[in-house]
């Protein structure tokens, strides 16, 4: 699994249009849940489901609150899945290896 990061809207949304399997990490440094949704998307990227999937990582810190707001998003960490440049689903809170994995292969 192919790591990206997002440090402006532009670099997200070129992201967005050049992976067509896409897993969206929205998160803040001081965020508990943030630390450890990381430590199981790495465990994740053992996964058979994780090959050919770009992880893009979007700090709130980075890109602004305003941004974040306009994506809807309420809460860090929120992990979402896109393909082909659409959202297919959105997992907010901590998720666990299997839930990553199994949201996967369920939407991408």
């Amino acid at each position: 699994m192919q790591t990206l990061h997002a440090s402006s809207p532009d670099e997200y949304a070129a992201a967005l249009r050049e992976h067509p399997r896409l897993l969206v990490d929205y998160y803040k440094d001081d965020c508990p849940g943030c630390r450890m949704l990381d430590m199981s998307l790495q465990k994740f990227a053992a996964d058979p489901g994780a090959e050919g999937l770009a992880l893009l990582k979007v700090k709130l810190e980075i890109v602004g609150e305003d941004f974040f707001r306009g994506l809807g998003l309420r809460q860090t960490p929120t992990l979402a899945l896109f393909r082909d440049g659409a959202e297919a689903a959105r997992l907010p809170g901590f998720q666990n290896p299997t839930q990553i994995a199994g949201a996967v292969a369920r939407h991408l």
